[in-house]
């Protein structure tokens, strides 16, 4: 978060000077400093959340191609003049046990195209999908294994 910080001090001041790095230096101690002491920080969760970063960003990726497909299969679908739309709701129950880790997967259903999260009820989604053959694969996803590997477990479903 120190670090953080200072870079965004960097990128406003638009320039690299002695004055500018020591006065960002300071103010973005003092800062931190303040959020430690008053909003639960500490460099602890910080290290926790840099030793996650790179499953994060491989999950973004991950996430980032899942939208692709699911992009290609509803523009396939709507295209097709023989295809039918019969959209439904589904529920499912999901493995995950963080808050955060089911945010992130109604967050990531809603991102893809051809569902949306319409409710989560403690381990249980309610999922609107543009048709049937949609709901296929929602419990137990490769998403919900990624996002428990996200979470730092292993996912056992």
């Amino acid at each position: 978060m120190l670090l953080f910080l200072f870079a965004f001090w960097v990128v406003l001041n638009g320039a690299w000077t002695t004055e500018i790095a020591i006065t960002g230096g300071v103010i973005s101690l003092l800062l931190y400093l303040f959020i430690w002491k008053f909003m639960g920080y500490s460099p602890r969760r910080d290290w926790a959340y840099a030793r996650r970063m790179p499953r994060g960003l491989m999950y973004v990726a991950f996430l980032i191609g899942e939208i692709f497909k699911s992009s290609w299969a509803t523009i396939c679908f709507i295209w097709s003049p023989r295809e039918e739309v019969a959209p439904e709701v589904t529920s499912f129950r999901t493995r995950l046990k963080t808050g955060m880790g089911k945010v992130i997967l109604a967050n990531s259903i809603t991102l893809t195209p051809g569902t949306i999260t319409v409710d989560v009820r403690d381990d249980v989604f309610l999922v609107h999908c543009l048709d049937e053959t949609f709901d296929q694969g929602l419990e137990g996803s490769e998403m919900e294994k990624r996002i428990a590997v996200l979470e730092g477990r292993e996912y056992h479903g």
